[in-house]
């Protein structure tokens, strides 16, 4: 992001509960009403999930193009293990589903099935639950969630896979070296 481009508030304060006031024409996020406990692993990637666009009026599915966001910071990690804190700052429930890139694969060519979805097969952990650890019902607006893993070597893509959420923007790469 580029300063004054409007979402340098959204992103930059969304650690930890702390939120800092939007920018004009920002996203507006949803404060955050809990955070990740302080003794997760030591190798960290922050997470924040983000409904460019949309208000907490806009209930029900996220109708296909809608302009969603899944921003990760760092992108690139040391193997061994990895906790994964997700800050849903959107409107929209969310989730963080950790998948393996096949080798020469980039973020965000995955086939989007006709549910909207993309095929989870080999999985390798993820983040849907409230206030929470592991899987659950989805990461709800203002919610935080978070997983440890361990991660071998190589790249994986982090994906919101509720229905259009990939199609509409909702991935990054992660890349795990030795």
């Amino acid at each position: 992001m580029t300063p004054g481009s409007g979402m340098g508030s959204v992103m930059g304060g969304g650690m930890n509960g702390l939120r800092a006031t939007p920018t004009p024409g920002a996203h507006l996020a949803a404060p955050l009403s809990c955070a990740a406990p302080t003794d997760l692993a030591a190798e960290r990637v922050m997470v924040t999930l983000v409904d460019m666009g949309m208000s907490r009026m806009m209930g029900g599915v996220a109708p296909m193009g809608s302009h969603m966001l899944l921003s990760a910071a760092p992108t690139t990690v040391r193997t061994g293990r990895v906790s994964i804190v997700v800050d849903n700052t959107g409107w929209r429930t969310h989730e963080l589903v950790v998948l393996p890139l096949a080798p020469g694969a980039e973020a965000g060519q995955r086939v989007v099935r006709s549910d909207g979805t993309v095929d989870e097969a080999g999985s390798l952990g993820e983040a849907s639950a409230s206030c929470a650890a592991g899987e659950g019902d989805g990461i709800t607006s203002g919610s935080v969630g978070w997983v440890t893993l361990t991660l071998p070597p190589g790249h994986y893509e982090l994906v919101c896979n509720l229905q259009n959420h990939y199609a509409s923007g909702m991935r990054q790469e992660l890349v795990v070296t030795s």
